[in-house]
Formats: structure tokens, sequence, C-alpha cells
């Protein structure tokens, strides 16, 4: 039986995909110890997370762990809105790892539902108590996070690198300055922007 474990990140920015992170691992693989100070990727620092994700690559290359991260992207989040873009992506990454929901159970953080086929819990706060979640939210971070340093060079005048698209006051400067790019959520901003 597999223990599957999954989270998103990225679900509040102003610019940049949404990502879900979903990790697989055989029931009795003890995950704490395979990598030391996992924590709830927000509680991590930038560090930290890098080192736990070459880690779980490393455990990957050996077998013990399956991980995939889909993204949503901003166009994607405008098109569907925030929940519908999250949910087509979490369902992608829980059927491509779990393909028969009979071999295993699902564990989400949040608010996040699998397919109705799975066995599954959700656990407020599971980022931070459920290995197999935590794993989960370091890779859809670290993954969304190189992303956005990336787009960061095709789009200068944002500072991507630095807020990760989040709606920090230095980006809503950037964006009074240059008006949104490509990147950005515009139905976030509308609701965003009026407010500030």
């Amino acid at each position: 039986m597999y223990i599957v474990g999954v989270d998103e990140a990225g679900r509040g920015p102003l610019a940049g995909p949404v990502a879900v992170g979903t990790v697989r691992v055989l029931e009795g693989f003890d995950i704490v110890a395979a990598f030391p100070g996992l924590n709830d990727s927000k509680k991590l620092t930038e560090k930290k997370r890098e080192a736990i994700f070459l880690q779980l690559q490393e455990e990957i290359k050996k077998g013990n762990v399956s991980a995939v991260v889909y993204l949503a992207s901003a166009a994607k989040i405008d098109a569907e809105g925030i929940v519908p873009s999250v949910r087509g992506a979490l369902y992608k990454g829980v059927r491509k790892l779990l393909p028969n929901p009979e071999e295993g159970k699902v564990f989400l953080d949040g608010s996040l539902k699998a397919p109705p086929e799975y066995e599954q819990e959700t656990i407020i706060g599971g980022d931070g108590t459920v290995p197999a979640i935590m794993l989960a939210s370091v890779a859809a971070k670290v993954t969304r996070d190189r992303l956005m340093k990336k787009l960061a060079l095709e789009h200068p005048l944002y500072e991507f690198d630095i807020h990760k698209g989040y709606g920090t006051k230095k980006h809503y400067e950037l964006l009074r300055t240059h008006g949104p790019c490509a990147l950005h959520r515009l139905t976030f901003l509308h609701l965003k922007i009026e407010s500030v």
C-alpha cells in the first residue's frame, strides 16, 4: 500500500502559476528519517527547502519516493478560477502517482480534496504534521520559486525573483509603475488593486 501526500504553493500571489505537489511512498517508508529537518515549507529557510528538494531527487533515483508537481498558469487561473485550477493540477498528480485508487491512501492539506474514488483524509495544518504532505509542500514551493526566478529574467521590471509574485508593497509599486504583464493574474489584480 502507498501513502500519497498533496499540498499546493502559490494560491495567493498576484502573478505566476499555482503549483500542486504530490508525493508517493510505500507505507512504512520513514520520510522523517530520510529528510532530516523536514517541516511545512513555509517554516523552512529557502536554503533548507533547496537541500530537502535535492534529497528528494536522490530518493526518487533510489526508487524510494515518487513525486510530481503540476502547475496551473495565471491565464488558466483567470479563465477558470483558482479553485478549479488547483483541483485540475491536484487530480492529475494523484492519478499519475496512484493510478489504481485501491493501492493507497491520499493525505491532503487544508481544504484540498482528491478525486472521489480515492480513500483520502484532508488535514487542516497537515503541511506541519503529516510528513508526506510536508514533502509535497516543499516540492511545490521549490518548483514554483525556481520558476519565478527564471521568469524574472524574462520580466525584469517586476522583481519576481524577490517576491515570487506575492502582493508585497514593492510588487504593488512596480505594478502601479509598469502595469501588469502576461504573468499577472488579472482577476486577482482587479480585486486587490481596488482595495489598496
